[in-house]
């Protein structure tokens, strides 16, 4: 969304190799920037559209934590529900590539209570 601040931004850097008319994906680095989440109790002054775009990043940052959560299971059990948002499709590599290797860094401040 270019009219908020209040989205999440990727960008992907794709690292390949030329080898003649050969160019072989070598790498990829996915830079995510998320949105943060809201409490419902936040977003009662905000008018319809705001409220409908808080809902949207709380159901991708769910979604981006269900499929965190699958690379944790045994691989007979792994299901990676990816295709729940457009973040975890975009970020499918890394949940669903055994060579993935992946890292999340995180800032958390307190809320307001």
């Amino acid at each position: 969304n270019d009219t908020s601040s209040r989205s999440h931004a990727i960008c992907q850097i794709l690292l390949r190799s030329k080898t003649g008319n050969n160019r072989k994906l070598r790498g990829k680095l996915s830079l995510v920037d998320l949105a943060g989440s809201e409490r419902g109790s936040d977003t009662k002054s905000h008018n319809s559209q705001r409220r409908n775009e808080s809902a949207e990043i709380n159901t991708s940052l769910l979604a981006l934590k269900e499929c965190i959560r699958a690379l944790g299971a045994s691989k007979q059990q792994r299901h990676v529900p990816y295709r729940a948002s457009k973040l975890t499709l975009l970020l499918k590599d890394c949940f669903t590539s055994s060579r993935a290797k992946t890292t999340m860094i995180a800032t958390v401040s307190p809320g307001a209570s």
